[in-house]
């Protein structure tokens, strides 16, 4: 089956004083429809650029972007408009991404009227339709944004997204912005309109808590790279790459008990620069395991057991993947 979503060896670069930024190199995924996806990593690790990529907010250096089998990496003019209709974008700041000078009904139909959807009453009622769906008021049509609340402006930018029926849409970090008592309640909105309507996300987040509510299948990104894919009960239950087990530990739990007897997993230094990453594993300078096969030879992300791939020497395949775990790695293959 043709995925919904396939990107193939995406990289962006950008060219600045200080050298060459390696935003985003050779990242390949897909989402199927109906998936929601999880993309994980620290702040800078190239997450919110790839996902401007795939809504075209940002033309890729290099690679392919398909939708339903069709290349949309380099559309113009009516085709490009034909993609925004099936792929949007959630912003991160609801506070800045809605016009302060628009009514909420206005912010609503804009991206109806671009695309000549219905006559004016038609366009009102589905506004009003929008609004309800979203949780708020059909009366909010006729207010400001400064008038809502954080995770209600919210809630907005989810209505003015679904406005044109996408297929897909590109989370980038929605819920960051907000208390955690207004971060359930979009996450909840989310998770109900995608069971209503069948659409498909990327959720973009820095949050492994986050991810771990919503997605179905999670990629963790590093420094421009994915380091590892895998299902969201594989991912949790056991992770490999010696990153994710970072990310993993550093996860708060309820239990003061179980938070006392969890190993934990210190990362030594700062992210590298973009600008010059590092020789070979682009981990390596912050990884407790590393090797001298680390410095040298770039892993390449592999298939090491159905369904999950990892990018690092020290995790082989065969009868499953091998643990790093306190004891050290096992030795690296020749």
């Amino acid at each position: 089956m043709i995925p919904l979503l396939q990107v193939e060896n995406l990289t962006k670069h950008f060219v600045t004083r200080q050298g060459t930024v390696q935003a985003v190199d050779d990242v390949s995924l897909s989402i199927g429809e109906g998936e929601t996806v999880g993309l994980v990593g620290e702040s800078g690790c190239g997450k919110s650029t790839l996902g401007r990529m795939i809504v075209r907010l940002l033309e890729p250096t290099s690679g392919t972007i398909t939708l339903q089998g069709k290349e949309v990496a380099h559309l113009r003019g009516e085709a490009s408009k034909r993609f925004r209709r099936r792929v949007q974008l959630i912003f991160q700041d609801p506070f800045t991404s809605l016009n302060p000078r628009s009514t909420v009904g206005r912010i609503l139909e804009e991206p109806l009227i671009v695309h000549r959807l219905g006559g004016r009453d038609e366009r009102r009622a589905q506004v009003e339709e929008l609004l309800r769906r979203v949780g708020l008021s059909p009366g909010a049509a006729d207010q400001f944004p400064h008038e809502f609340s954080g995770g209600q402006r919210q809630r907005i930018g989810i209505a003015r997204a679904l406005a044109l029926s996408p297929e897909l849409i590109v989370c980038d970090e929605p819920v960051s912005a907000l208390d955690v008592s207004i971060q359930a309640q979009v996450l909840n909105l989310l998770s109900s309109l995608k069971r209503q309507t069948g659409i498909a996300y990327l959720f973009i987040s820095h949050d492994l808590s986050v991810i771990r509510y919503i997605a179905d299948r999670i990629i963790v990104m590093y420094l421009g790279k994915i380091v590892e894919v895998a299902g969201h009960d594989s991912l949790w239950d056991r992770p490999l790459h010696p990153y994710t087990q970072a990310l993993m530990a550093a996860v708060p739990l309820p239990d003061p008990q179980a938070a006392r007897s969890r190993e934990r997993v210190v990362l030594e230094g700062d992210l590298p620069s973009p600008v010059s990453p590092p020789s070979g594993c682009r981990f390596r300078t912050r990884c407790p395991h590393a090797v001298d096969r680390c410095a040298r030879e770039e892993p390449a992300l592999r298939e090491v057991v159905g369904g999950r791939f990892v990018a690092c020497h020290l995790v082989t395949a065969g009868d499953g993947p091998t643990d790093i775990g306190p004891g050290g790695p096992p030795p690296p293959a020749a």
